[in-house]
């Protein structure tokens, strides 16, 4: 049998980024339901891991050229549709939908097996390092969208 590597930080498929995570004691609130609050980190786990998975740094972005480039999220929507509870795994899936000008949209859910607990749409400020609007550069914005099917 062969093992593939397994990576912490999730793996890039067809449909974008997958990532695994267990929900722990420390997710959820005295009804032993995860916290609403907690599924921004799962989102922002997920959001990263791909980044890191496309080989996107963040911390060489900022001081790349003169301009330096930094993500910030600028909206979200998020649909909770059903609870996750302690010790469940849950996959958090991220997609790019656009990726161009001075923004990036990301789809992303968490999925406890075939169920869709979270719906989220992400809008992402590409910004430099004053906090001013930039460009995103065509190398990356191409980098977002290889391969990035609809979830």
């Amino acid at each position: 049998m062969t093992e593939r590597p397994f990576s912490i930080s999730g793996e890039l498929t067809e449909a974008g980024h997958r990532l695994v995570q267990r929900v722990y004691y420390e997710d959820t609130d005295f009804s032993g339901l995860v916290y609403h609050a907690r599924y921004l980190h799962f989102l922002e786990r997920g959001r990263t891991d791909y980044l890191r998975c496309l080989g996107v740094e963040q911390r060489e972005l900022v001081s790349a050229d003169e301009e330096g480039l930094v993500f910030v999220v600028h909206r979200m929507e998020i649909d909770f549709k059903s609870p996750a509870r302690m010790d469940d795994v849950l996959t958090i899936l991220t997609h790019t939908e656009k990726a161009g000008g001075a923004k990036m949209v990301l789809n992303q859910q968490i999925r406890s097996g075939e169920t869709l607990l979270i719906a989220a749409k992400v809008i992402i400020a590409v910004i430099n390092a004053r906090g001013r609007p930039r460009r995103l550069p065509e190398t990356l914005a191409v980098k977002f969208l290889e391969g990035s099917q609809p979830l």
